[in-house]
């Protein structure tokens, strides 16, 4: 198959985001859900623009000559990505307006502005000035070709048109208009301040109009003539030109000293903005008229995670409690146990404390000499940290992998390293060219005079606190023939080795991508053989062009190809002559789908794998990934079946399709079957 169709991967992206607004909007989510939301999705777009969009513009500086190389026109893309994500934001700004503020009404919570305020509340929004925010306060002028501000990255600003008061009562011949700009500092206070009951009523307010109502404290010899809230978005890419010599730690550290000036790749204003003020920001900043996003009254909607709940849990969703692991709290002695048979865990169904249990359990037992681990996303003040700060109190050896490039977590990355340092362990970092997205760890423990191997296979991050928001899965296993290979990764990763061979996991960078390619034409040729031929594979994105081929191909022999896939999704499905046997899903509900699972039928004797890569090309060509099979025929089952419930969502699935409409998988003549709920009853009734 030489020419095959392609989603385009922005666009595709886009389309995932537009399902997440899809969640805002549905009136069966609990109000404060919605509201979460529509913080997802402005914190997603945020992310969008610093890396994407900027690495796209970035193209444009490119001579005509190489763009004309590029498998695309990169203005044109960006001209698509500006015309989706305006019609995006118009109706993101509806449902807020039109949804989210009527129920909150509703409820007796009202979101007021500054012109809203009764005496009372006037009293208490300018103590809270006066007292919180006013030394946070330094306005920036504005004076054509002169005096130019400088906004940081992803900060709130109001744009502030003044005239000099006039100390007669005739009116001045030509009023003079001064311009000038002030950060919003909600990086130091709350983005919303309760305001004082009143009857039945709780009132909360943006900090954005408390400063509003306070301007003329701040700018006591003008009238405020207008007010409009801008942020400027710059490039968050790390620009590091040589990953190979020198010190890499110190280079990530430098570039990040230079992100929050780095190039400017989206200016958000308020669309009611005068022309000539918009354009005088517009020549003050530098900035280019494709940098200009129009948006509402407010931006920075992510700050709605912490949008206050006035004591309304039933507007929240009722808790899932995290269920006990029946297997192992049958198994009092983990080593005993782990020793004898492999455990499944997942997240949030089931508690994560079962894992920094088992680190603390290895900290203190005295037969255990080494753990190793690599670490991609931890959490905030980190029980994982502490618990290997409890193995290097206890002597034991520990080796840490951190992943200084994990985007956006780099900094934090970085001082859990020098921590762990600090406390004793061998810390590694980042390998030049690569990033390791694997989620591994490895326990050696003395028995029996000799080093016995216990493997931990994750398809989510080390982290406490996204392991109750994020679906994942984690393999305890100590069969020689993975943790053996586990130690050849670990191996690598510290320099030890040249260039592994890897039979039964599948490695990024050495064989993973081969062994899907593999995969999947096993199926083909089953099918062509006149065999069934099943494909399941359940991800967070899929790009990887080669793969897509594969697929399109296995369709057209006849494999029967079912994908689950959260985000981006590059594969157009259900095309006659390319696709016809492929279906593809998105399921998004109150958590986040990050588990990957890829099944493949091979003619009855069954395999089932799990990673922490998705089909991706920076996946499968840019990272450390690992990728292990379920041995264990009865957790096999327990993870076929995890992946039929989801095939029978009709409640959150949406339907990927040739027309990218997200349209919701529903069917109103069989039982209602929402994935996350079903899945939890499943873990509920069968394995705690």
């Amino acid at each position: 198959m030489e020419d095959f169709e392609l989603f385009d991967r922005e666009l595709s992206w886009l389309s995932f985001n537009y399902r997440v607004l899809q969640e805002a909007k549905d009136p069966t989510v609990p109000l404060y859900e919605r509201i979460k939301f529509i913080a997802i999705f402005s914190s997603n777009l945020e992310e969008f623009f610093r890396i994407r969009v900027a690495g796209i513009r970035t193209l444009l500086d490119l001579s005509k000559k190489t763009q004309r190389a590029l498998d695309f026109d990169p203005a044109k893309l960006l001209n698509k990505i500006t015309k989706t994500v305006t019609a995006h934001q118009e109706e993101y700004g509806q449902i807020f307006r039109e949804q989210i503020m009527p129920d909150l009404n509703k409820n007796n919570i009202l979101l007021v502005n500054e012109t809203q305020l009764n005496k009372e509340q006037s009293n208490f929004v300018t103590d809270y000035f006066y007292d919180n925010i006013l030394l946070h306060i330094s306005p920036m002028m504005i004076v054509k070709r002169k005096v130019s501000p400088f906004m940081k990255s992803g900060l709130l600003y109001l744009a502030i048109k003044l005239s000099p008061k006039h100390e007669t009562d005739e009116p001045p011949k030509r009023i003079r208009h001064n311009y000038a700009i002030i950060e919003i500092p909600s990086d130091k206070l709350p983005r919303f301040i309760q305001l004082p009951k009143h009857g039945n009523k709780d009132h909360v307010i943006f900090l954005d109009d408390i400063i509003k109502f306070c301007l003329p404290n701040i700018f006591p010899g003008y009238d405020i003539v207008d007010t409009y809230s801008i942020k400027l978005t710059r490039d968050a890419h790390l620009h590091i030109d040589d990953e190979f010599t020198g010190n890499l730690r110190e280079k990530i550290s430098k570039s990040l000293r230079q992100r929050s000036r780095a190039v400017p790749c989206r200016f958000l204003y308020d669309k009611n903005i005068p022309k000539p003020f918009l354009k005088l920001l517009k020549d003050a900043l530098e900035l280019t008229k494709e940098d200009l996003v129009p948006g509402g009254r407010y931006h920075n909607f992510s700050d709605f995670f912490t949008f206050p709940n006035p004591g309304r849990k039933e507007l929240e969703y009722k808790a899932l409690p995290p269920l006990k692991s029946k297997a192992l709290e049958e198994n009092k002695n983990i080593f005993a146990g782990w020793a004898k048979r492999d455990f499944i865990l997942h997240f949030p169904y089931q508690k994560y404390d079962y894992i920094i249990n088992i680190l603390n359990t290895s900290a203190e037992d005295p037969k255990v000499k080494e753990i190793k681990i690599s670490q991609y996303r931890l959490a905030k003040d980190s029980e994982v940290v502490k618990a290997l700060v409890n193995a290097l109190k206890h002597g034991k050896k520990v080796t840490v992998f951190m992943e200084l490039k994990a985007r956006f977590d780099e900094e934090s990355n970085m001082e859990y390293s020098k921590l762990l340092e600090s406390a004793g362990a061998r810390v590694l970092y980042s390998l030049p060219g690569l990033k390791v997205h694997s989620k591994t760890a490895l326990i050696l423990r003395e028995e029996k005079g000799e080093l016995k191997k216990y493997g931990y296979f994750a398809t989510g991050n080390f982290n406490e606190k996204t392991a109750k928001l994020y679906t994942d899965l984690g393999l305890l296993t100590s069969d020689s023939r993975l943790v053996d290979e586990l130690e050849k990764v670990f191996d690598h990763l510290e320099g030890n080795s040249g260039k592994p061979e890897f039979k039964h996991l599948l490695v990024g960078k050495f064989n993973m991508r081969h062994s899907f390619y593999n995969l999947i034409d096993r199926e083909t040729a089953n099918a062509k053989k006149g065999k069934e031929a099943y494909i399941i594979a359940k991800m967070n994105g899929l790009e990887e062009p080669n793969i897509i081929k594969r697929l399109y191909e296995a369709s057209n022999a006849g494999v029967t190809i079912k994908l689950i896939v959260r985000g981006i999704c590059c594969l157009v499905p259900g095309v006659k002559g390319m696709s016809e046997n492929i279906e593809v899903i998105s399921i998004l509900d109150r958590f986040l789908e990050h588990s990957r699972m890829y099944y493949f039928y091979n003619d009855g004797k069954d395999e089932m794998y799990l990673a922490s890569a998705d089909w991706m090309k920076r996946n499968l060509r840019k990272r450390i990934e690992v990728g292990f099979p379920v041995y264990d025929e009865n957790i096999k089952e327990m993870l076929k079946d995890l992946l039929d419930i989801q095939l029978r969502d009709n409640t959150k699935a949406r339907i990927i399709d040739k027309k990218q409409t997200n349209k919701y998988k529903q069917d109103d003549n069989i039982m209602k079957v929402r994935t996350q709920y079903a899945t939890y009853d499943y873990m509920k009734k069968n394995y705690s």
